[in-house]
Parts: structure tokens; sequence; C-alpha cells
């Protein structure tokens, strides 16, 4: 599904990912961890499309197409989701308005009809009810107000509503309780345990990994992956931390 080549990029000029390799089937779960300013979160930021990080070698190509040849929102409607350690707000437009909107312009990008309002309402509220978030929710501006928890519930009901081919997640983790962390990884399973699907979870910690069992753990430092190994090394670097031997 996903295939990145010595892949190098940068921000403002610095070099942040020296050649990364990586290969990803439909209906795997790999981990990335690796300690902080590795180039994790940049990994996933050249995935999406995100300004100012720029590709300057190797090729990464996602369902057979050259994914850096892609606009961002090229690359949603191919099916790839992107998700954020801290998911950004928008005041002055409510979830169901941005989410029918994104939904419905995936599926016109992809040749598809759209979705009627009546047909996005019973998608959306289902999945708010599969994650346990108040259907309330859906009608205030997106994240506007919402604790670290409800920002990642409300990402993980877009996730579900959107229906990618590829997520990736960035810290999903990040400031949840251990109620929130559970229904989020319930939600990774739910939606994205498919044999037509992939994930990668970027984390610092085991404690999602409990919940989302990944077949591939890989360690990302100084933007390279230096190991991969089974759900063992996630709990080995848990124990000792990243100077482990290899």
């Amino acid at each position: 599904m996903l295939t990145i080549t010595d892949l190098r990029a940068e921000i403002d000029g610095k070099e942040i990912l020296k050649g990364l390799s990586l290969t990803v089937n439909a209906g795997e779960v790999h981990a990335i961890m690796g300690p902080n300013g590795a180039g994790k979160s940049t990994l996933g930021y050249v995935l999406g499309g995100r300004p100012n990080y720029e590709a300057t070698g190797g090729s990464v190509t996602f369902g057979g197409e050259d994914l850096l040849d892609m606009d961002a929102h090229a690359r949603a409607a191919a099916g790839l989701f992107l998700g954020f350690q801290y998911p950004v707000e928008i005041p002055g437009i409510s979830n169901v308005q941005f989410l029918r909107e994104a939904l419905n312009s995936q599926r016109r990008a992809r040749g598809e009809a759209p979705l009627s309002g009546g047909e996005f309402l019973k998608l959306a509220r289902a999945q708010a009810d599969a994650l346990g978030m108040d259907q309330e929710m859906l009608k205030r501006p997106v994240n506007v107000g919402f604790s670290g928890g409800e920002k990642k519930r409300n990402e993980m009901v877009q996730m579900g509503i959107l229906g990618p081919r590829l997520a990736i997640l960035d810290e999903t983790d990040s400031g949840l309780d251990i109620d929130a962390l559970k229904a989020v990884g319930d939600g990774i399973n739910r939606i994205m345990r498919a044999p037509d699907k992939a994930v990668i979870l970027i984390t610092h910690y085991q404690r999602l990994l409990d919940y989302v069992q990944p077949d591939f753990v890989h360690v990302l430092e100084a933007g390279r992956i230096t190991r991969t190994g089974g759900p063992e090394l996630a709990l080995q670097l848990e124990r000792e931390g990243y100077g482990v031997a290899a």
C-alpha cells in the first residue's frame, strides 16, 4: 500500500529525514517510536502534504501512485488520513459543516455522488455513538472548547466518517486519560482493522499499543529507521529507553 524509499525531507532548510525507508502493506499496523526530534512528526507531515515540509530526495508511492506529486487534498481523496498530536480549533464552522464538506469533496474527487444532508447525519451520528461522543458536539465549532480527550475522540469520529485506506496518527494518545485512551484505541481497531486498510501509529509510549496491537514496531532515530521488531520491542523500549543495544 505504502512504500517509502530513501526519503529525505527538510523544514526551513534543515534536513530532518535522512534516508528513511518503510513499507506498509494492507492489513498491517506499524508503530513508530523514537526520541524527541528524531523526525516522527515530520514523517507524518511530509506524507500528509503539510506546507513547508519539503521532500528533497527519495520516493513515496501510495497505492501505486506517486504520493509526493499529489496535492494534500488529492492525497486525502486517495484515502490518506493524518491525525494530529494537537488538533486545531476552527471557530465559526461546526463539526457537521466541516465533515460533510470534507467527505463530499472527497467523494466528488473519486467520482462518487455526494451524500445528502440526511444520509450524512445518519453516518455522523453512528460514528459519534460508536466513540461515545455526545451528538451535541457535532453541532459545536470544530474542537473549540474541547478537552484534549474530546479533541481526540472527535478526530476518531472524523476518521470513521471519512473512511481512509491509510491512517497516520501522530501521538493520538497524547493527553488522554485511561477511559479516553481505551475509547480511541477501540475506535482505531473498529475503523481501521481491515484487510484493505493500514495504520501508522506515531507514539512515545507503549500504553496505546496495549489497545492497538502493532504488527511491527520501528525505532526512528536521527531521521532514519534504525531498528524494527514486533510488539516486544516497544516493551523493551519502555523498560530500557532508546539507548538499548540493537
